[in-house]
């Protein structure tokens, strides 16, 4: 290529950009007709000419680059993309226009069939049964079945042990009763018993014969009651038994499969705990279905008459969403002051009445880092039994890039480039800032996307 026809390539671009910062439509057309691929070349600092039209304004040229497929998605050298741009520049119009999220910001996601792993406290082990809540009699049958399990709980924990004394070199398990061993608590007015389901396999054992000699599986309750701590600690055989004190951080020592028998038990312990008076009308209420529902016993109450979400377990449902910059290569985390030192999450909130997930998405972060986002992903979701959550899972893009944090939500945001993040996960620390611990959806957010095998 000779230095005359680089040249006229170099003119040709130039006219292109300037005819897109004075609004010229007519010439910007044309010269896209002749060499389309002029659209997403860039002139001096990276800039566009869908940046140069964002910057002074000219709605109708941004619309035409636009429909052409012009990638709205591209930074400059100060990875500002045309949004930043048109919003620096208080251009609303072109704000709007590029907010937009049925076109090119996909590029930065993965194909739509993502196969996320499963999460910590999502583990399935127990056959929920529900069908079997309303028998009264196959509950009460099973109630005092020798094979059955108990679970423990005081103040919403669940007794567990460790191997050594210290919990070192050792997971955490569930200390597991039998009837005998609790019978006494069952009688007791003020103890909560929850039906949480049967065990999935399990070799029959001679004791678990029905009445017609068929062999069913072992079934699980949890229990929670107000007796003093210590003293039912003394009734496990196991050594190093405790409560623990600190959920958020103690439960996470669980294998996979006790977490989920967890979750499902404190979340409708936690229901139980704070509903034992109507919503409705004030009055006392009284568990049914194996602890699933809890009934007015004022004949009046309106909670009697058709289907009331204040009768069962409540769940929270909860955004948690990993934003990817538009470049592909950095992500958006957050910190409270809560944290611990330098450690960075993923931006979360709880999604509000008639409010879709996706839109959840876009006003969490929006609120709490100033950063507009795109479209949005679902990757995977969470129980989360602190006291009920469902954490839902999200990847988003980015449409501006600039952070401005609402320290009333948190305390600080940044974004973070892939090789950074990917460098902590494979070393496990690193002086500059932490994750959270891999039993978090959080942790797992981050660790997809540097996994992913898209465009990035």
């Amino acid at each position: 290529m000779t230095s005359l026809q680089m040249s006229a390539k170099e003119e040709m671009l130039e006219r292109f950009l300037d005819a897109a910062a004075r609004g010229d439509l007519s010439q910007v057309s044309t010269l896209l007709s002749n060499v389309p691929s002029l659209i997403n070349q860039t002139g001096y600092s990276g800039w566009t000419a869908l940046m140069l039209a964002a910057r002074n304004g000219r709605h109708n040229v941004a619309e035409a680059l636009l429909s052409q497929g012009c990638d709205k998605m591209s930074v400059n050298s100060s990875s500002q993309t045309a949004y930043d741009i048109a919003k620096f520049w208080g251009h609303r119009h072109i704000c709007n226009l590029l907010s937009r999220t049925d076109d090119g910001c996909r590029r930065v996601l993965p194909a739509a069939d993502v196969s996320g792993q499963q999460n910590y406290f999502s583990a399935e082990t127990l056959d929920r049964l529900s069908v079997k809540r309303t028998d009264a009699g196959w509950l009460e049958a099973k109630r005092s079945d020798p094979d059955t399990v108990y679970l423990l709980f005081s103040n919403l924990s669940p007794m567990t042990s460790s191997g050594q004394e210290d919990g070192a070199g050792e997971a955490t398990r569930l200390c597991r009763f039998r009837y005998e061993a609790v019978k006494d608590l069952l009688h007791k007015p003020d103890t909560m018993l929850v039906f949480l389901g049967v065990e999935k396999t399990k070799k029959p054992s001679s004791s678990s014969q029905t009445h017609v000699g068929i062999w069913e599986p072992p079934a699980w309750f949890a229990i929670s009651t107000d007796e003093d701590a210590a003293e039912l600690l003394k009734r496990c055989r196991e050594k190093n038994c405790c409560f623990p004190k600190t959920p958020n951080r103690d439960l996470l020592t669980l294998s996979e499969e006790e977490a989920g028998v967890v979750a499902q038990a404190r979340s409708v312990l936690a229901w139980h705990s704070r509903y034992r008076f109507c919503p409705t009308c004030g009055g006392c209420t009284e568990p049914e279905e194996g602890g699933y529902k809890r009934s007015c016993l004022n004949a009046d109450c309106r909670s009697l008459k058709g289907v009331h979400n204040t009768c069962y377990p409540r769940v929270d449902p909860v955004v948690i969403m990993l934003v990817i910059h538009p470049d592909g290569n950095q992500c958006l985390l957050g910190r409270k002051k809560i944290f611990p030192a330098n450690m960075f999450s993923c931006l979360a909130g709880f999604i509000e009445p008639g409010e879709t997930v996706e839109a959840a998405v876009r006003r969490e972060v929006q609120e709490e880092s100033g950063v507009k986002v795109g479209p949005v992903q679902y990757v995977s979701c969470q129980p989360w039994p602190m006291p009920s959550n469902l954490m839902i899972g999200c990847l988003a893009v980015a449409v501006s890039t600039d952070i401005r944090v609402d320290e009333n939500e948190i305390q600080e945001a940044r974004w973070f480039p892939r090789q950074q993040v990917m460098d902590l996960l494979l070393r496990g620390s690193s002086p500059a800032f932490s994750v959270p611990p891999r039993q978090t959806i959080a942790h797992q957010l981050i660790r997809h996307w540097v996994n992913m095998n898209s465009n990035l």
